[in-house]
């Protein structure tokens, strides 16, 4: 017993000391109680600062007139894989409607970023929202007016008349390492501000399918329902995170909560408050990952770097002088280490920036110029819709069509839990065509067509794509929404 709460006063005693480094020259004279009583304070001083600029915020959605039951997202496979089945907000519901329908209520978290009332959420949060109230932790209420929102981050943000407001500051989440600790405080369940502590698990967590830009931040502090839009702070309470997304089986916490990045959210924030919308950078390629075969057959060191499958007419990267077969190794001095890391990187950058690539060309290293050009709508459209369905695609190759008998875009990953996979699509299918209203149908020869057809069913609650298998072709309904 003696050795166990030795070794506990060890543990506590370090903890205590990342927590607050300044006592490290004195920790040598300080008792185990001492050092506790000194980690509590720590913790004590985050909460006091950051719990009355975190606040509930609730979203007032108008339902459509429609028979039946309404149809509640968080019982989708979808959304169950991440928030489990009870959905992130206490009140987000399958209900009976009405007529005329009833309102539904959604709740979640956010914190206040300036003194005059600005605020940050997660656009799922206020999404489709015809009204939106904002509670401090003192009681105080306040109707919101949202500012600006970005789905491809699920950032947004509002704005409350008032002055003289508490709120945070941003930290570096660039500089953050695994292991440090972390704290989280958000509004679960509905029932009030809560406080919890744990570490940063694992950064750059990308391809889970939440957002078009990924780039998580994991931690094991307690996220539950609720907590979405809320900080995720360092120890010095300084914004390192927002938190978005819960990875659960049970609809509670299960130890993996997932947080944007302080970095990415500031830049969103900022353009959103400049501009009003976010604008991002377009490069104009299509990439895919460089596996061991390929980084052998092509002489790399590693498999890091992204290949260049495809450069896109009279784009950026065109006028650049990139070329398909170009492996991208680094963007402005840094590697890239993955296909999801570059088009994060490129995204995060403004129009018209000049950025610096270098490339593996013919066994050589090849530094290349490009000044971006802007992301439009359709082109954003036909991104997100191929990021729902949760696959991905190429053009077939001259072989392979010869083979087939027909052109067509060969679907070469179908992910998990995603709505492809639910409809039955596998890898190795081959699309021929879109079905856009009705009997209507659009063929697709190659993935440039492919994506055109998706610019024009990007709304849409499904999508109808065409398969073909030897002399026979089948209808796959995907759903959107």
């Amino acid at each position: 017993m003696v050795k166990t709460r030795s070794l506990l006063f060890s543990a506590l005693s370090l903890v205590s000391l990342a927590a607050a480094p300044l006592y490290s020259e004195q920790a040598a004279t300080l008792s185990p109680l001492t050092l506790l009583e000194q980690t509590s304070q720590a913790f004590t001083s985050i909460a006091e600062q950051a719990m009355p600029a975190t606040v509930y915020i609730k979203s007032e959605i108008q339902q459509q007139q429609q028979e039946g039951l309404s149809f509640d997202p968080f019982q989708d496979d979808f959304f169950r894989h991440f928030f489990g089945g009870g959905g992130p907000f206490p009140f987000h519901q399958q209900q009976p409607q009405q007529n005329p329908p009833q309102p539904q209520l959604a709740g979640g978290s956010g914190f206040l970023i300036t003194a005059d009332g600005y605020l940050v959420t997660n656009n799922h949060v206020i999404k489709d929202a015809t009204h939106i109230t904002v509670i401090l932790n003192d009681g105080r209420e306040y109707e919101a007016t949202v500012k600006g929102s970005d789905p491809r981050t699920d950032l947004a943000v509002l704005k409350i008349e008032d002055k003289n407001l508490p709120f945070l500051t941003f930290g570096d989440s660039d500089q953050l390492k695994i292991g440090e600790l972390a704290i989280a405080i958000g509004n679960p369940f509905g029932i009030g501000a809560t406080l919890t502590m744990g570490v940063i698990s694992a950064k750059g967590r990308q391809d889970l399918g939440i957002a078009a830009y990924e780039d998580f931040i994991q931690t094991d502090a307690a996220i539950n329902p609720g907590n979405s839009g809320g900080p995720l702070l360092n120890i010095r309470g300084e914004v390192i995170g927002v938190n978005t997304a819960i990875y659960t089986r049970s609809g509670g916490y299960m130890g993996i909560g997932l947080s944007i990045p302080s970095q990415m959210a500031q830049n969103v924030i900022d353009q959103i408050l400049d501009h009003g919308t976010v604008q991002r950078g377009y490069l104009g390629i299509r990439l895919q990952p460089v596996d061991k075969d390929l980084a052998e057959a092509l002489g790399l060191e590693s498999q890091e770097g992204a290949l260049v499958s495809d450069v896109l007419k009279d784009s950026a990267a065109s006028k650049a002088g990139l070329q398909a077969g170009d492996v991208v190794l680094q963007c402005n001095g840094k590697t890239v280490k993955n296909v999801s890391k570059l088009r994060n990187d490129i995204g995060m950058m403004s129009p018209g920036q000049e950025i610096a690539l270098v490339i593996m060309r013919d066994g050589e290293k090849v530094t290349l110029k490009a000044t971006l050009s802007a992301l439009d709508g359709a082109e954003i459209a036909s991104a997100e819709t191929l990021q729902k369905l949760g696959i991905e695609i190429e053009d077939l190759s001259v072989e392979q069509a010869e083979r087939v008998g027909y052109n067509g875009v060969l679907i070469t990953q179908v992910k998990n839990g995603s709505s492809a996979a639910a409809a039955g699509l596998r890898k190795g299918l081959i699309i021929t065509g879109v079905a856009v209203k009705g009997n209507q149908q659009k063929s697709v020869k190659n993935v440039s067509e492919l994506e055109d057809a998706l610019k024009g069913v990007a709304g849409n609650k499904y999508l109808i794509l065409i398969i073909r298998q030897q002399n026979f072709q089948r209808y796959y309904t995907l759903k959107l929404q």
